[in-house]
């Protein structure tokens, strides 16, 4: 089969074995493939990805000098089925799966990993109990969404956002828009989106925020006025004074006041939510130093240099700061339905598709922010970008 190989940053089109499935695995027909920022990280800094991973507890990532075939953004329909398998799914259904396979040498990360080639190919391997089923007949080029999506998805249900919260999305490549796109599903009326390239704050509109902002001109934190947040330690401990002298002058003990107020969560801080997207060293301290009094930070870039922050300045501000990467199941079988069901509109992203032979070409596109966001492989195209 013909398939993309990454190999010392060089992307190659090269004939494949075809992928034999084994016991509870299937091999999919590759209908579309997304190509993501993770891939375009890898190409790049695989080793320092694979070092880091190894640490933590994971040393199947691709390396450097390893023939990695990318691809974990896909769909595809059943092609062929192993043993164990189960009939009900016929060849042909058109299906996506969590991009996780059992190889000999344990599970791999299909796509980013040179034991479990992607989907930058013709077929691709995986799991069964991994794949779902694309329901209402949706197209290849939005169910192919769906895994860029449920991260999104995990992202926003990780910041515990609720409808009264304002969000702000920091950077607006396909990660902060699909964060973008999950807001908007879930009800949040005050999305403010930041970025310098003005074609991706035109998609950031797209996509659901409400406000787009150029950072070069302006804080995207000085549209949030009105909302009662406090950007002053000083103006903080006058409010905290004015709270408990009103406290004193009720019957009861200002504590037990105190107290039940706090139970009915009436003193819960007022902060926005905000998500970052870009992923380069010094954002989360410049986020940091920019934002609201007790404000959440969700980290959604992947930087993949050291990068450090004043820990002093977080704490003087009381930052909540959360870290996210992936999804669960559920959340990846959510995503597709969202999308099936016209819950969330994933479009705009897509910005040009290619066959195998223009892959390289859109990796160069790519790293132009205002060329596209969303790139998907079609392998049986010829298209070029």
């Amino acid at each position: 089969m013909k398939a993309v190989v990454c190999r010392d940053t060089a992307l190659q089109v090269v004939d494949l074995p075809e992928p034999e499935p084994g016991e509870g695995q299937l091999v999919l027909n590759v209908s579309r493939c997304g190509i993501c920022g993770s891939d375009l990280h890898t190409r790049h800094h695989a080793d320092a990805q694979a070092d880091v991973l190894a640490e933590a507890g994971y040393d199947g990532f691709a390396r450097q000098h390893e023939p990695v075939v990318f691809g974990h953004e896909f769909c595809g329909t059943i092609a062929e089925r192993g043993p164990g398998t189960s009939s009900k799914h016929r060849t042909g259904s058109p299906v996506v799966a969590l991009p996780l396979v059992r190889r000999p040498n344990g599970m791999h990360a299909i796509g980013l990993s040179a034991s479990a080639p992607g989907a930058y190919a013709e077929r691709v391997l995986i799991e069964e109990a991994l794949m779902i089923p694309v329901p209402n007949g949706l197209p290849p080029d939005v169910a192919v969404l769906t895994e860029p999506m449920a991260i999104g998805h995990h992202a926003v249900n990780r910041s515990d956002i609720t409808k009264k919260d304002a969000a702000v999305v920091i950077g607006c490549g396909p990660v902060g828009l699909a964060i973008i796109c999950m807001l908007k599903a879930k009800g949040i009326e005050t999305i403010v989106a930041s970025d310098f390239s003005p074609a991706r704050r035109a998609l950031a509109t797209a996509c659901g925020a409400t406000t787009v902002v150029n950072p070069a001109v302006d804080s995207p934190y000085d549209k949030l006025d009105g909302r009662g947040y406090t950007t002053s330690i000083a103006d903080y401990a006058a409010g905290g004074l004015r709270a408990m002298k009103g406290l004193r002058k009720l019957p009861l003990p200002w504590h037990m006041t105190f107290d039940a107020l706090n139970r009915l969560g009436l003193t819960a801080p007022k902060r926005p939510i905000v998500f970052e997207c870009v992923g380069v060293p010094g954002i989360i301290d410049r986020i940091m130093a920019d934002v609201p009094l007790k404000s959440r930070i969700v980290v959604a870039g992947v930087c993949m240099k050291p990068d450090q922050f004043r820990p002093v300045m977080a704490i003087n501000k009381e930052i909540d700061l959360r870290f996210v990467v992936g999804y669960d199941p559920l959340e990846f079988r959510n995503t597709l339905h969202m999308l099936a069901d016209g819950k969330i509109d994933a479009s705009p992203l897509v910005t040009g598709t290619v066959g195998l032979q223009g892959v390289a070409a859109a990796f160069d596109a790519l790293a132009v922010p205002d060329a596209h966001a969303k790139v998907l492989i079609d392998p049986q195209s010829m298209a070029m970008l």
